[in-house]
């Protein structure tokens, strides 16, 4: 079903919320508004999802300062329990209550000049001690579903989580994929509609440079009624001596619902100046952060001291120059040895995370040693101590001892040596899988799946050939009937760690052969499944055998020779559907290793070796490429197989997950694992798609 949902506040003024379907089984969700009576309605929404019937996928954007907790919970709560996959996209802010609705996404997406801002929650309530007990009760309910959301996400403790509910933390694209608000990183985007909301104007710690991007603010008071929530503005005391239902974290509307939303620069109903654009605020961003990172060129002992003021909106480079200088004279020794190395690796401004990094790639092989690098010849112990020092962590209050160390840099909220040693990791087995010599590839298809649901292919041979078509009659639909072959996802991996004993004991095993290894086994995995499909000979769509001499797909039993090929061969090229003659030719001749000089000879001769007196021509001389592959050896030393081309037709497929051949390599590293755990991990799907295209050849 089709629908789509505009909401109308109280006053018949239209906002910016909207439910519609983009595709079959997509639909697109857009929250451009305050979360609540004056904006978005958990009733509302409830019905509108609803009334969208079955969805697999929904996109939701988000540009809104939040509202009603309750209201959000709710939406929040629906779109968790609804069985569709949802990716979020912040398309500008997501505060407040909006910020717990994105945590539901399977993928939360953000750009990198948009933000996500979390508090505690707050109001305003009247009445004698009692009263302001249960109210005090209240909040602290209400902040303990929010923490439910945030912990879920991120995998962050309720503790950490608290700490930045308390100081109303404002979190740019970056920092929140860093601190897993997020998943990805995208492109920044232009703002895709200012923000009228007098909310914004209760955030106490909201960036300067994001203010001029919200637009004007909404004129009106609050209506009566109104709740308790995140920054609710004087005047705002309900009626009546008793608590309030709910405790939003954005607050519920408070005045006057704005007529719509209008693009970032457009003026003001008040006619007071435009907002500057969504690309004028980047360029004065970046302009910005490349001044302040001027600044700190020379001082890489302080870049724990620079990345602060980076992320602060409001320090341009004189305050920086202003806060290093104070630094420098607070009589501190250095926490790094003096280096000379000024230059930045890799143009990315972290001088350490990339000088750790070539240090370490160029003692696996894997790049060449940068000229200079201050890490050059350390060993992996000292390049975990140097991770810690030059961020500023002082090793002395981590006991000072090896293990101590060792573990602090893998779990230290300053210290990215385990993501580094991850990147490294990576790139060896990525470089083993890529080495590995398979054979299925180049005989069978590639394909994408979406999901780990089974899905339906159909056989491209089962096409008619054209009908005549008399003048001036109408053409026929053609029917290639229902029957097709079923393909399933299925995830295949193993675990890998890098312990704090590998490190002080400077094993490179870890980050160089084993990975390597695991590689190699990804595209090993993907083989054996292939070539196992072969000797297992499945039951198909149809509920026959893909070979058997039914099909005229299969030989009986016997010695290869010239003629048994030339007769498989013929067998191939008569498939038919129904009436049309299909000609599909042979490509690829499989064996097992130990048919393999036997097979080439065989196609290599100039006469038939069984009519050699005769000097009868090889009328199968290279007509295919022989392939051998050892586990065929382990299902038959006689059996062979011929293939078609997979370009022109279809035989096996061999489908990954969204087409991403490659294996992945996640990262779990912090308290219960001692050192970091890698896993390596594989999503993978094999099917054969057609009988036509493969024949059997049996040996005795």
């Amino acid at each position: 079903m089709t629908a789509t949902t505009t909401a109308i506040d109280q006053v018949g003024n239209q906002t910016w919320y909207m439910i519609r379907a983009v595709a079959q089984g997509v639909a697109e969700i857009a929250i451009y508004d305050e979360i609540g009576a004056w904006g978005v309605t958990a009733k509302q929404f409830s019905q509108d999802l609803k009334a969208m019937g079955d969805v697999q996928t929904i996109n939701l954007h988000i540009h809104s300062p939040g509202g009603d907790v309750f209201e959000g919970m709710a939406i929040y709560n629906l779109l968790a329990n609804h069985p569709a996959t949802i990716n979020v996209y912040i398309d500008g802010l997501a505060a407040s209550m909006a910020s717990v609705i994105a945590m539901v996404g399977n993928t939360v997406y953000i750009p990198e000049n948009a933000m996500i801002m979390i508090h505690k929650p707050w109001g305003i309530q009247g009445g004698n001690s009692d009263d302001m007990r249960r109210y005090a009760e209240l909040l602290d309910k209400v902040e303990s579903t929010l923490l439910t959301a945030y912990t879920k996400k991120t995998g962050k403790t309720e503790d950490e989580i608290r700490s930045w509910l308390a100081a109303e933390t404002w979190l740019s694209g970056p920092e929140a994929v860093e601190h897993g608000f997020a998943d990805q990183l995208v492109e920044p985007l232009a703002m895709a509609a200012s923000l009228k909301s007098k909310r914004l104007q209760e955030f106490e710690h909201m960036p300067d440079a994001l203010k001029n991007l919200m637009g004007p603010r909404a004129q009106g008071s609050q209506p009566n009624g109104g709740q308790p929530h995140a920054g609710q503005p004087q005047g705002g005391q309900p009626q009546g001596g008793e608590p309030q239902a709910s405790a939003p974290t954005g607050g519920q509307g408070d005045g006057a619902q704005p007529q719509g939303s209008a693009p970032v620069g457009v003026q003001s109903q008040g006619g007071g100046q435009s907002a500057p654009t969504m690309q004028q605020f980047q360029e004065q961003e970046r302009a910005r952060r490349d001044a302040v990172r001027a600044v700190f060129q020379a001082f890489p002992q302080h870049n724990a001291l620079r990345d602060t003021l980076l992320d602060d909106m409001n320090v341009n480079a004189e305050a920086a120059q202003e806060q290093l200088l104070a630094k420098l004279g607070a009589n501190t020794e250095p926490t790094a040895p003096k280096r000379t190395d000024h230059g930045v690796h890799a143009g990315n401004g972290n001088i350490v995370g990339d000088g750790i990094r070539n240090a370490i790639s160029a003692r696996v092989q894997l790049d060449e040693l940068e000229k200079d690098n201050a890490y050059a010849g350390m060993t992996l112990m000292e390049m975990a101590r140097a991770s810690l020092t030059e961020r500023g962590v002082g090793i002395a209050s981590l006991g000072g001892d090896r293990m101590s160390i060792a573990g602090a840099a893998f779990t230290h909220t300053s210290s990215d040596f385990g993501h580094l040693l991850a990147d490294v990791a990576r790139r060896q087995m990525l470089k083993g899988y890529d080495e590995a010599e398979e054979t299925f590839q180049k005989w069978t298809a590639q394909g994408s799946l979406p999901d780990f649901r089974p899905m339906q292919r159909v056989d491209l041979t089962t096409f008619p050939s054209l009908r005549k078509v008399r003048e001036g009659a109408e053409y026929k639909y053609a029917s290639i009937g229902d029957r097709g072959e079923q393909i399933v996802l299925a995830t295949y991996g193993e675990l890998l760690s890098i312990t704090r004993q590998a490190i002080i004991n400077d094993d490179l095993a870890a980050l160089q052969r084993i990975p390597r290894m695991m590689g190699r086994a990804a595209i090993r995995t993907v083989g054996d499944l292939v070539y196992a499909l072969l000797g297992s000979n499945p039951t198909m769509g149809d509920n026959k055998k893909l070979f058997s001499a039914d099909r005229g797909n299969q030989l009986p039993a016997g010695a290869l020779s010239i003629a048994r090929i030339d007769q498989a061969k013929t067998m191939m090229g008569l498939q038919k559907e129904g009436n049309a003659t299909l000609n599909i030719r042979p490509k690829y001749h499989l064996t097992p290793i130990s048919m393999e000089s036997t097979t080439k000879a065989l196609y290599a001769a100039e006469f038939d070796p069984a009519m050699a007196e005769a000097r009868v021509p090889n009328p199968v001389r290279g007509m295919t490429e022989v392939i051998a592959d050892a586990r065929l050896d382990d299902q038959s030393k006689t059996t062979s197989y011929m293939a078609a081309d997979p370009n022109q037709f279809d035989t096996i497929e061999v489908a990954y997950l969204d087409g991403n051949s490659s294996p992945y390599l996640e990262q779990q590293q912090g308290f219960t694992v001692d050192g970091a755990v890698f896993k390596v991990r594989m999503d993978a799907g094999v099917a054969p798609l057609s009988y036509r295209t493969l024949v059997k050849l049996p040996g005795n």
